[in-house]
């Protein structure tokens, strides 16, 4: 799910209010893999190691503006941009939503976006996101090996409830969607007070919520009147955003 949450990417010296990167930046490789040539700056608002898709913004920023320097447009590089990124990424999740926008499945390698209708299209996205960090890699270690069978069943029905309740515009199925039997346990459990904010969201008005990418943010979709209401109930120990879905994905300014 793309929000409103920014990576701009330029050419040239950075401006005040950003900063240049080197070589070993996430961005810059992804730009350098894609052909992309000269001092290159980074200006983005998203909290790095917090689960809201840092790396995969930046990354498709850079590849986004080194086929614009090639003079091609955004829509007619997205393959290669997709596919680049995702390799770097290791999963396509995260860039397809930042190159697309909107809410989006990756699926062998293409990205298929949900329709997003009037009601979900317009509800807030808060984000309970702690001042801990979070390593994808380390968090994905905690996890078990292997799946029970039980957990991988009901994984699939709510994944398919979430995936319907696009489809009919209907947040009332949301309800249980993000319900999770095969890592937000044991994820949850490492970061203070993130059980606690599910809870309080729930009990606010929050349709559902889940643990964004690998945490430490818990995130919620929210009926867009209560989003102000929902972030004032969520625990101490971290700052909300009150955010909305982006529909537009990258773009060139």
């Amino acid at each position: 799910m793309a929000v409103d949450l920014y990576a701009d990417v330029g050419l040239g010296d950075a401006p005040d209010d950003a900063h240049q990167v080197d070589e070993h930046h996430p961005a810059r490789i992804a730009f350098d893999r894609l052909g992309g040539s000269g001092p290159m700056w980074l200006r983005t608002n998203i909290p790095m190691a917090r689960g809201l898709g840092f790396s995969g913004a930046v990354r498709v920023g850079a590849a986004a503006l080194a086929v614009a320097q090639s003079g091609r447009s955004i829509d007619d590089g997205a393959g290669e941009i997709l596919a680049v990124t995702t390799d770097l990424e290791g999963h396509g999740d995260n860039v397809a939503a930042s190159l697309h926008g909107g809410v989006v499945a990756y699926v062998e390698g293409r990205a298929i976006p949900f329709v997003v209708g009037p009601v979900l299209g317009g509800a807030a996205f808060v984000a309970w996101v702690p001042d801990v960090t979070t390593s994808t890699d380390k968090s994905r270690q905690a996890l078990g090996d292997t799946v029970d069978r039980a957990a991988a069943v009901h994984n699939i029905g709510r994944a398919t409830q979430f995936a319907l309740a696009f489809a009919h515009d209907d947040p009332t199925l949301l309800e249980e969607s993000t319900s999770d039997r095969l890592h937000q346990t044991s994820r949850l459990a490492g970061v203070p007070g993130a059980t606690d904010a599910v809870a309080a969201a729930t009990a606010a008005g929050a349709w559902c919520s889940w643990l964004s990418g690998s945490g430490p943010t818990v995130g919620m979709l929210v009926p867009a009147a209560r989003g102000d209401e929902v972030a004032a109930a969520l625990p101490s120990g971290a700052h909300a955003k009150v955010l909305s879905i982006d529909p537009l994905g990258a773009r060139l300014i």
